[in-house]
């Protein structure tokens, strides 16, 4: 296992916790080499007798070395923002690999995208379409487009995090869908090279992504009655990863084994683009107790982390998982681990039985997605270090902001 006790304390592959916390202070995100790669590779084994790509999702986890050790492993990426696509390109990324999603494109990305070789725009809306065929008018070239499909399937999760449902911001209504394509390929500066969907995120069962694959196929069928033949079927993220002792979430295998099922023999390219199912359990957030406050409703441990480093508890009532690095002297109660933050919300878990005292460092774990790339600044809060472990060996991947870089960017008018 990536993280584990060894010798008594919690370890990040071969490296206790508390060495790095030792080097680099807390808060800190630890992240493990090995975990990220050995969650790529059965993506990639599961897809090896089909033309396929995996593309994932920079949202998750942006870190620079992040993106490096997956653009070396041969992914393709999945991004939002030309900030994203500029990261990429930064670790060694491909841009004919890359995807560019979102609902909100500018103009500037647009360009940026296509001047960079962007594999494929997947576009959200007519609007968005029409924007698209302007600038490559504009700059006299063919922009190469998908169009994300809303199937209208209900993915069974948050509500803040399901995205295929008609109500939802996300994608063109699946009844429109051929409507535009039949419009889009009268378009010449459009070059039509895909389709995709993406339901939502924390999927635990295979069956509506499954669903939405076959939807998704359907009408590539129609469309190429109609005389438009697409090359890749982008089938989304979402997968589902374990928080909690009791989860069960289905594997990989069974989300890809279904999709192949779903598309049968069809020529198109697959292409998967996963985040949390890659980086979600390969990271932890190391936090140190900094005061223990007994009280008649409830008991809390006040931590030095805090909802600006890590905001899903908060956001979406998130559990994940506390453990000691080391064991304790401290006698066992029932906390609440909260942070120093001035919010009733700044929470990072509830009601938990633990041992710890004042300095006693704590894991929180699954924390390698949604984690840092949430992260902010409020109450003029540094966020954390960020360090991917190798073996026996951990590297420093992003300093600690410091205080005086909070504020390096603004100025005093005179």
């Amino acid at each position: 296992m990536s993280f584990d006790y060894r010798n008594g304390a919690l370890c990040a592959e071969d490296v206790p916790l508390d060495d790095i916390a030792r080097r680099y202070g807390t808060p800190c995100y630890v992240y493990s080499r090995a975990a990220i790669e050995s969650a790529y590779r059965e993506f990639a084994a599961a897809l090896a007798d089909r033309d396929a790509l995996v593309c994932y999702s920079v949202k998750a986890n942006s870190n620079l070395a992040v993106l490096a050790l997956l653009a070396r492993l041969g992914a393709g990426f999945d991004i939002v923002s030309g900030g994203e696509l500029a990261r990429v390109l930064t670790a060694g990324g491909d841009a004919r690999k890359t995807l560019f999603s979102g609902v909100g494109k500018s103009e500037a990305e647009i360009e940026l995208a296509m001047a960079k070789g962007i594999g494929c725009i997947n576009v959200e809306s007519e609007a968005e379409l029409e924007r698209i065929a302007r600038i490559a008018r504009r700059l006299a070239r063919r922009a190469p487009v998908a169009l994300r499909v809303n199937p209208d399937i209900d993915a069974r999760t948050h509500p803040y995090i399901s995205t295929g449902l008609r109500e939802s911001k996300f994608g063109i209504a699946h009844a429109e869908a051929e409507r535009l394509y039949l419009r889009a390929a009268r378009m010449p500066e459009l070059e039509l090279v895909g389709i995709g969907c993406h339901i939502g995120s924390l999927l635990a069962d295979a069956a509506p992504f499954v669903a939405a694959a076959g939807r998704l196929g359907e009408l590539v069928d129609r469309l190429a009655a109609a005389g438009v033949r697409l090359r890749h079927i982008d089938v989304g993220g979402g997968i589902g990863i374990r928080y909690r002792e009791g989860e069960s979430p289905q594997p990989i295998g069974a989300f890809v084994r279904g999709t192949l099922a779903a598309l049968g023999a069809r020529p198109q390219k697959l292409i998967f683009d996963p985040g949390r199912s890659i980086v979600g359990n390969a990271g932890v957030l190391i936090t140190r107790v900094e005061y223990v406050k007994p009280g008649a409703a409830r008991n809390f441990l006040v931590v030095d982390a805090a909802m600006n480093d890590l905001i899903r508890p908060p956001l979406y009532d998130a559990w994940h998982e506390v453990r000691n690095v080391r064991a304790s002297g401290a006698a066992e109660s029932v906390y609440d681990v909260v942070g120093p933050v001035c919010e009733s919300a700044d929470f990072l878990a509830r009601q938990r039985r633990l041992a710890a005292g004042e300095g006693d460092l704590l894991a929180i774990l699954s924390a390698g997605a949604y984690g840092m790339a949430m992260s902010s600044n409020y109450n003029s809060r540094p966020r954390a270090a960020e360090v991917l472990v190798h073996g026996t060996s951990a590297h420093l991947v992003r300093r600690r902001e410091s205080v005086e870089d909070l504020f390096a960017a603004e100025q005093i008018p005179g």
